[in-house]
This record gives structure tokens, sequence and C-alpha cells, in this order.
């Protein structure tokens, strides 16, 4: 019975907030790699369209609200995000035609691109947070969990009880669909195929009649609902605040690189390596070592080897090595 509370015990801490959390990183790694692979550069202002995206959304949330719409257990937000995607398309379509054209037009380095697309990401964060405020803003409504700890309780008689989260269990089911979509997209329609042959050879794709600003936008599109799509669950899952989305793109990098730069399955499996690892690190293990220890071992101590307040040195300590060890990452993408 200790053993099946010991299992309960990680899968409420560990394994489903882990598992939720990998899904919104893998979804923010995916735009990373495509813009890495397709148009060549990092582009750091990626947590700050993720951002942009989830305050369309939950703009058109508090509408929705007012109005009196819902979606009864489900959040609004899940009907306001198809407008958040739409919103986050027009800013990055903007944004490329103002400022990146011009310097891909110029044949610019990698790096005047990184250089710039910091520059996109003060601009943006200010703007987020002129329009909406930089506190915590909570959007969430509906149903609140899937099966509550009290609930598991009653049903199992276990002494601890399981808590699914409702964000936690659409983030994984949301994150699976669109994972799934993506790469038929990529492998299986004509326009997908283009932009893999533009990402693979750019002179040979030219001469095979490949509209090269066409790839562009089609990428630019698609890293704007994946980025929307990543910003709303998380916001969903914790919070909405501006600032925490400049701090994920630490962990979102991350991903990419540790599975390899510029291939889409090598930043959903980096997600979940970095989700895991940094929940892992930071979680208390004393609840779950005092079910599976004999009564006279049990721990004294939370035995948590870092604490939350460290949780982004858990992805960067990782960065580091991939890039010291193996830096074309798990799944051999382009060295860094």
């Amino acid at each position: 019975m200790d053993l099946l509370n010991a299992f309960i015990a990680l899968l409420n801490f560990v394994i489903i907030p882990a598992a939720s959390y990998g899904a919104q990183l893998a979804l923010g790694a995916l735009g990373v790699t495509l813009i890495y692979g397709i148009l060549r550069f990092s582009n750091f202002a990626h947590g700050d369209t993720m951002a942009f995206g989830a305050m369309v959304t939950v703009l058109f949330t508090w509408l929705f609200q007012s109005w009196g719409i819902s979606l009864g257990p489900l959040p609004t937000a899940l009907l306001a995000l198809p407008f958040g995607i739409l919103g986050c398309m027009a800013l990055v379509l903007t944004t490329d035609r103002v400022v990146y054209r011009f310097y891909r037009a110029q044949k610019a380095k990698p790096v005047i691109f990184v250089i710039v697309s910091l520059g996109v990401t003060f601009i943006l964060n200010g703007l987020v947070r002129f329009i909406i405020g930089p506190d915590d803003q909570r959007f969430q409504d509906g149903e609140r969990f899937i099966i509550s700890a009290r609930t598991f309780k009653e049903m199992t008689g276990l002494q601890e009880g399981l808590a699914f989260k409702t964000s936690q269990g659409i983030t994984i089911v949301t994150a699976v669909i669109v994972v799934g979509v993506l790469f038929w997209f990529l492998n299986r329609t004509r326009t997908g195929k283009s932009m893999r042959a533009y990402s693979d050879n750019e002179d040979l794709a030219l001469l095979s009649g490949i509209n090269p600003e066409r790839v562009v936008m089609i990428t630019w599109l698609i890293v704007a609902g994946l980025a929307t799509i990543a910003g709303v669950l998380y916001g969903l899952d914790k919070s909405f605040k501006p600032f925490t989305y400049f701090q994920l793109l630490l962990p979102i990098f991350a991903s990419a690189i540790v599975g390899g730069l510029g291939n889409p399955l090598g930043a959903i499996a980096g997600g979940f390596v970095i989700a895991f690892s940094e929940v892992t690190v930071t979680y208390a293990w004393k609840k779950v070592a005092t079910y599976v220890l004999p009564e006279s071992m049990a721990p004294d101590t939370l035995i948590q080897l870092m604490s939350t307040d460290y949780k982004l040195a858990v992805s960067f300590v990782i960065l580091l090595i991939v890039l010291l060890v193996k830096p074309t990452g798990l799944f051999q993408g382009k060295s860094v």
C-alpha cells in the first residue's frame, strides 16, 4: 500500500507536472527550431512572441466572459485561442516585413539577426506590459480539476490523493494533436516538403522553383501558431505574467539545443528532458522516501537537491554540458 502511495505522490508531483511542462517547452522549442532550421537564425524574440499571442488570447477570453460566452467545464481561452493565433500571425508577419526582410535581402550574417531579434524582444516585452500590465493575470475558468485529490482518496481509499488539473490534461492532449498535425504537414504536403528542401539546401531549392518568400511566410505563420498555443497553455497551467515568458527563453532554447537545433523531433525530446530534469532536481523527495523507506530510516529533511528558485540553473547546466560534449544534440541537429 505504501508503495502505491509513493507512486501516486510521484505521479502527482513529478510525472504529471513534468509531462505538462515538457509539452509546453516542446511546443516552444519547435518554434525556435523551425526558425533556426529554415530561416537560419536564433530568434531570441520567441519568448515574447509567445507572450504577445497569449496576451491577445487573454483579452479575447475576458471579452467572451463579459458576454457570458463559455465552454462550460473547459476554459473559455480555448474559444479565444484562434483570435490569439491570428493576432500573433499579424505580429510576426509585420515584424518580418518591417525588420527581418531588410537584413535577409542584405544576406546579413546570423549574428546580426540574433542582435536584431534581441531588439525585437525588448520592444515586444514593453508592448505587452504596456497593454496588459506587468502583473499576474489569471484567465482560467471552467472546471479546475479533472480529478481532485479528495475525490481520488474517496474512490481508492489511499492515503495519497491524485490531483489532475484540467489545464494539464488540455496541455498534453493539445500538444499531441499539434505535433501530429505539424509532422503530417512537413512530411506529407507539398508546402511542407518545400520547407524541408529549403532548409536542407537553399540554392538547390531555389533552382527547383521554390519561392523563398512563400517559405518564409509560411514558416512565420506556423511559428506564430506554435508560440501562441504554447504561451496560452503555459498561462492556463501557471498564470500569465509577461516577464515570465522572457525567462522561459532559456529552457526553450535549452530544449531545442539539447534535442538538436533544427531538428523538430529533437525539440520535442529536448523539451521533456529539460522539464523532467528541472522538476526532478527541484522536487522535495521526503514524502516519497517516507512511503518507500522503513520508519526507522524516514528522512528528517526535505531531500531537495535544489530550491525551486534555481530551477532555471538546471536548464543552463544541461545546456552547457550538451554544448561541450555533443554540440549537435541528441538527434543530430545543426552544430551550434
